[in-house]
């Protein structure tokens, strides 16, 4: 007598299932003594009362369509942007669409990043719906927000390295401008404004900051000799510079956290690096997609 086939084995099985459940009758313990589910139990006798025996045997799975396969090429630009920019899956989608014109959804970049392994970004990186209208100015140049934004690293031989990155950003367009120094001192802060107004495409009316020791006396009357006009805001409500704030925020978690210090003079050539990006290429929810100078562009 020859040994009975896989696909035989499988049918006697699912065969004694189904006498034993009519036998005792009560489908329940009759699972429960197998060891399958009721769903599982009630598709087979389904198709035994349709088919018959053949009716119970297993299906081979249907071959995936290459055609609905996301292509490689696609997938490597989908991690590509995710290790390299931190970038989250609505900006991974715009970001494909504006340079590379390739149509995914965030649902599907999504699946990608799963299917390689590749975890959530860190709490608050990733983007929210914002459910309050923020108020912007329109007029580039208008309103400057400026802050510091404080480092540590830690040097060859485990001390630490403190350092200043001294932000501005345009309140309209989010066009920002960042430089390193080694101290937040007024003087610093003096040499930052004439680096922004050299910088920035638009005329400077108002640079926005807190009461920071970097920006009181020198430093408010050297603004005020560039025909800028310098506005402090109230003690204790960080939020009236919110955008400058929030941008800090993202060069922490897209930047100083994929960041290996090599000295300052690297430092400084990887920082312009990602004041580029972000001015140019990195998509800003603010404008659904749009980079700042695209924003810039629209409203000069």
């Amino acid at each position: 007598m020859e040994p009975m086939t896989k696909e035989e084995r499988d049918i006697q099985r699912k065969l004694k299932v189904l006498r034993h459940a009519e036998k005792i009758g009560d489908v329940g313990k009759a699972c429960r003594y197998f060891g399958i589910g009721r769903s599982s139990f009630y598709r087979w006798k389904a198709s035994f009362e349709r088919n018959g025996e053949a009716g119970l045997i297993n299906q081979k799975p249907i071959p995936k369509n290459p055609a609905n396969q996301t292509p490689p090429e696609i997938v490597d630009k989908v991690l590509y942007l995710r290790s390299k920019y931190h970038l989250g899956s609505i900006r991974i989608v715009w970001y494909l669409a504006r340079y590379h014109d390739i149509k995914i959804s965030d649902a599907g970049v999504t699946r990608i990043l799963r299917r390689n392994g590749v975890g959530r970004l860190p709490r608050g990186t990733r983007m929210r719906k914002v459910h309050t209208k923020r108020y912007n100015k329109q007029v580039p140049g208008h309103h400057i927000q400026m802050d510091v934004k404080f480092l540590t690293f830690i040097g060859k031989c485990g001390e630490k390295i403190r350092r200043f990155q001294y932000t501005a950003i345009d309140d309209a367009t989010r066009v920002r401008a960042l430089k390193v120094y080694d101290k937040h001192t007024q003087s610093n802060g003096q040499d930052f404004v004439d680096h922004i107004i050299e910088k920035f495409p638009f005329r400077i009316k108002e640079i926005r900051t807190d009461n920071g020791h970097e920006f009181q006396a020198k430093f408010h009357w050297h603004v005020e000799d560039q025909g800028i006009r310098q506005a402090y805001i109230k003690r204790g409500t960080p939020q009236l510079n919110g955008k400058v704030e929030r941008s800090h925020r993202s060069d922490q978690q897209e930047f100083y956290q994929l960041l290996s210090y090599k000295g300052d003079v690297d430092l400084e050539a990887k920082l312009s690096e990602w004041e580029n990006f972000y001015n140019f290429n990195r998509p800003h929810g603010a404008f659904n997609g749009k980079t700042p100078y695209e924003a810039l562009r629209e409203r000069l």
